[in-house]
């Protein structure tokens, strides 16, 4: 996992870490400084699944800030996106709750410390590469989610 680093651009980690996993970083902050959403694609470093806000809430809860990785949501459109490593589509492609972006899917965004358009993140990025883990998704959202993670979640 990266080490959070503040960058004098923004003084928010979590925003540099966004912008640096664009091919080209100059160009998502000049969006962010005009106030636009930027189109960022995980591409080897995330991919993006794609859940209804309340329900995401909820599992939010369940999940806990220790498997927790960064959460986007908007709420006019009800929907929040969440940031999972690159392997997790196959953990979580089953799941009906949850659709899963293929790779390279851009997810237009404010940076982290930030609300544009209605879209802010829920859980903001902290600069360290943190991603939800998806064991813990899943039981969040399967099937049998209830009020506590099945102990198999927790390895």
């Amino acid at each position: 996992m990266a080490t959070r680093t503040r960058n004098p651009r923004t003084g928010h980690a979590g925003t540099d870490w966004l912008a640096s996993c664009a091919p080209d970083p100059t160009s998502i902050h000049r969006a962010w400084a005009r106030e636009d959403l930027a189109p960022l694609a995980g591409g080897d470093r995330w991919r993006v699944v794609e859940a209804d806000l309340m329900p995401s809430v909820a599992a939010m809860q369940r999940i806990g800030p220790g498997r927790l990785g960064p959460v986007m949501v908007y709420p006019e459109a009800d929907l929040a996106w969440w940031l999972v490593p690159p392997g997790a589509a196959e953990e979580l492609a089953d799941l009906p709750r949850l659709t899963v972006r293929p790779a390279g899917w851009a997810l237009r965004c404010p940076p982290a410390h930030r609300y544009f358009d209605g879209r802010a993140w829920l859980e903001k990025p902290d600069g360290s590469g943190r991603l939800t883990d998806p064991v813990a998704m899943g039981a969040a959202f399967g099937p049998t989610a209830g009020p506590r993670l099945p102990a198999e979640a927790f390895g």
